[in-house]
């Protein structure tokens, strides 16, 4: 398990037992819809946080017979169960809340539990987010939208979308809460809980989409590709390397296919030795690679193509 996505995890779930705790007692004492909403919203990342961790250990055992490329999908596929979560269970119950309290409305007396508990809250998720945030690596001069649609790894960019999420949720519940007791209306107070709804409804969609595109074997990013190819393409006997296949199996476990030319002066001995240097040297540069196989091809004459498959 990664170091920074272990540290960001253990500092989102920790924070949002806390928080979850006191926004349900908030929300019992003053009756404020946007509050509860709150606290579910809170209840949701702990259980997601859990799930992640979950995720993180199962993908990282070992390979066996049924499956020959190890586990690292399955952080993938608990990444995507987080984002269901996080749409139902968060933004359904929410927006459900929500509509149930402009439908009933029920007007807060005394709003300084609330404003207690929400000022609370966003210190405890702006700690959080601020280590989420250290803890995620992105490249320079890249944002950090950009960096999330490219990363793969899931784990530490969920918390950070979790806890934006959190303290957007926070500022709406604080409108919610303050206009509705402002102006004696308990409308805004259902409009804030459907508002967060939407919000976590917004931050699956995008986790859904994310996490689909590495489950059904979504490539490496370009730089790699390309880092990849030119170490093939430099050394001596090679004439031509195609675009790398590749896939992701973790965020640190990359299957590569390399389709390569090689001089026709080359003996079947000279292209097994210049193969085992590429590959040699493709781990070295480049440890996430942990998979490659070459299809070498030696062009003798036009339209005629001696092939040796060889797995390295």
């Amino acid at each position: 398990m990664a170091k920074e996505s272990r540290i960001a995890i253990y500092g989102a779930i920790g924070a949002n037992v806390a928080i979850a705790a006191v926004k349900f007692i908030a929300a019992a004492v003053t009756g404020s819809s946007a509050m509860l909403s709150e606290g579910v919203h809170s209840l949701v990342d702990t259980a997601d946080g859990l799930l992640l961790l979950l995720g993180k250990h199962r993908s990282a055992r070992p390979p066996d017979a049924e499956h020959p490329f190890g586990h690292g999908k399955e952080l993938y596929f608990w990444t995507l169960i987080v984002a269901i979560m996080i749409f139902a269970a968060g933004g359904g119950v929410s927006i459900y809340e929500g509509i149930l309290h402009i439908l009933h409305p029920r007007p807060i007396d005394d709003p300084t539990w609330n404003y207690v508990v929400l000022g609370a809250a966003a210190v405890f998720e702006g700690t959080s987010l601020a280590i989420s945030i250290h803890e995620f690596k992105k490249k320079d001069g890249q944002g950090y939208l950009a960096a999330m649609r490219s990363s793969k790894d899931p784990t530490t960019f969920t918390i950070v979308l979790e806890d934006s999420a959190a303290l957007a949720g926070l500022a709406i519940a604080f409108l919610g809460v303050w206009l509705g007791h402002r102006l004696a209306n308990p409308y805004f107070d259902g409009a804030a809980s459907i508002g967060i709804g939407l919000v976590l409804a917004a931050v699956a969609v995008f986790l859904a989409r994310q996490s689909h595109g590495l489950l059904v074997g979504e490539s490496a990013d370009r730089e790699l590709l390309a880092a990849i190819r030119a170490l093939a393409a430099a050394e001596p006997g090679v004439s031509a390397v195609g675009r790398p296949m590749t896939m992701h199996f973790g965020p640190h476990d990359v299957l590569v296919v390399l389709r390569i030319a090689f001089d026709p002066a080359l003996t079947a001995s000279g292209v097994a030795e210049t193969i085992e240097r590429i590959e040699a040297r493709i781990r070295s540069e480049r440890p996430d690679v942990k998979h490659i196989y070459v299809e070498a091809r030696s062009i003798r004459q036009r339209g005629r193509e001696a092939t040796l498959a060889a797995p390295v």
